[in-house]
């Protein structure tokens, strides 16, 4: 995304646009450079972003905030830290930091982060995201884990419970079955666009395997095998011998999120957000979907979000600039806050998405929950299977260069759901041969 003029020019005015432009004072406070602010297209989230800045302006005013459009864009960071044009406090997914931390171009923050208030609440798996070799350099502050989502309405229609959704893969199957029976596509399945090689990833981690392992300094392709061909199998069962996934395959997310708004659709893999974004696109109601836990819960694909700090940045930056990340993303103390805000002005609250970020443990983690109920403008308990299982799954990240290796991935996928004679072992063992091509690459 792009700046606008006016925080360019602010940004010229006042500090530079990184750590290197500036010494970091004006009127005797610190200044500090932030991204992730919303675009003005996006209006809600703008006005809390901003809203937000003042307040913490307000609260600390020996930090002044210069915010900045956009997040994280791999293919222009390296220049714009060479060039001092690197915000203070820059925005990350999940799949960056590994990369960032081995190419030193983040902040060590080791020594700073006993210093942040409820550090030691969030959860484990989160944190290792920004750790290595026991250092820190960064903090998570939203994520999300892949589950089932599932259609309440549909779910009655084929006389199935709509409280005690399948928990494994044999129950997913025998539901799509009642669910085709009852005149609906049971199961869908994305297949292009990198999609089917994402979903696939989660498929693999669902049965504890996974697309790729770490073998010593690289990676190896790790999806040929009993794990890779139990995922061809599920899918060829249900497309090819239950007929339960209709016949329109080569899907994506919009096809996919449609089909489920138009009541077409009985259950898909998805993440929490997939729930709102139904209901606003495709004129949805929330009281008619469900989320469930990612069948067999042996592992998840787990995606998020975090942020990191300019390796130039001095120690008085680094400092306010995790202040403002602790206020703004990880304060229980502003649930309420937050909560009401997001109610009084119409947004929905009750899933596990912002300003419900589900990065809790332990009395923040309790806190959350019982507010998220009293301010829920939805029914929770749809989404409690969810929440629940996500305690007990373990999450994983992204492989190494994923959208390369979803690309390959999506072949195996698309056969199988286009061809019943699809020879799966001759998929997989193809895919594997092109996936540590790519793999290789990997510094």
């Amino acid at each position: 995304m792009k700046k606008s003029a006016a925080v360019l020019l602010g940004c010229v005015l006042v500090a530079g646009c990184g750590s290197g432009a500036t010494d970091g004072e004006a009127g005797g406070k610190v200044v500090v450079n932030i991204n992730g602010q919303p675009p003005q297209t996006q209006a809600f989230d703008r006005k809390v972003f901003d809203e937000d800045v003042a307040e913490f302006e307000k609260l600390n005013q020996d930090i002044d905030l210069v915010p900045h459009e956009g997040f994280m864009d791999p293919k222009t960071f390296s220049a714009k830290l060479a060039g001092g044009q690197l915000e203070d406090v820059f925005y990350v997914y999940f799949t960056d930091p590994a990369a960032l931390i081995a190419r030193r171009q983040a902040a060590d923050l080791t020594s700073y982060v006993k210093d942040v208030p409820h550090y030691g609440d969030i959860k484990q798996e989160l944190k290792d995201v920004f750790t290595a070799d026991g250092k820190v350099y960064g903090l998570p502050t939203a994520n999300y884990t892949m589950g089932l989502l599932y259609s309440r309405t549909n779910f009655t229609k084929a006389g199935l419970d709509p409280d005690a959704p399948p928990k494994t893969w044999d129950e997913v199957r025998a539901a799509a079955k009642k669910l085709k029976n009852a005149g609906v596509t049971g199961f869908a399945e994305y297949s292009k666009s990198n999609q089917g090689g994402w979903h696939f990833t989660t498929w693999m981690k669902s049965v504890g395997g996974d697309v790729a392992r770490k073998d010593g300094d690289t990676y190896k392709a790790d999806f040929n095998n009993d794990k890779g061909e139990e995922v061809l199998r599920r899918l060829k069962e249900m497309r090819w011998d239950d007929g339960s996934m209709g016949e329109k395959q080569l899907l994506e997310i919009g096809d996919v999120q449609n089909m489920m708004g138009a009541g077409q659709l009985g259950m898909y893999l998805a993440a929490p957000d997939n729930v709102a974004a139904i209901v606003n696109q495709f004129k949805g109601k929330y009281d008619d979907y469900g989320l469930a836990a990612i069948p067999g819960q042996k592992g998840t694909l787990l995606g998020g979000e975090g942020y990191m700090v300019n390796p130039k940045a001095s120690p008085e930056k680094i400092k306010a600039g995790l202040k403002w990340i602790q206020w703004k993303y990880l304060n229980p103390d502003r649930l309420e806050h937050n909560l009401r805000v997001y109610k009084d002005r119409g947004q929905p609250v009750g899933l596990p998405i912002p300003p419900i970020a589900d990065v809790w443990t332990g009395e923040p983690r309790k806190k959350q929950e019982e507010l998220k109920g009293e301010y829920a403008t939805m029914p929770v308990k749809n989404f409690q299977a969810y929440v629940d299982g996500s305690d007990r799954t373990k999450g994983s990240l992204e492989p190494p260069q994923a959208q390369q290796v979803y690309a390959i991935l999506d072949s195996v996928v698309q056969a199988t759901l286009t061809n019943a004679a699809a020879d799966h072992a001759a998929l997989l063992k193809d895919a594997e041969t092109k996936v540590n091509a790519v793999l290789a690459q990997v510094k």
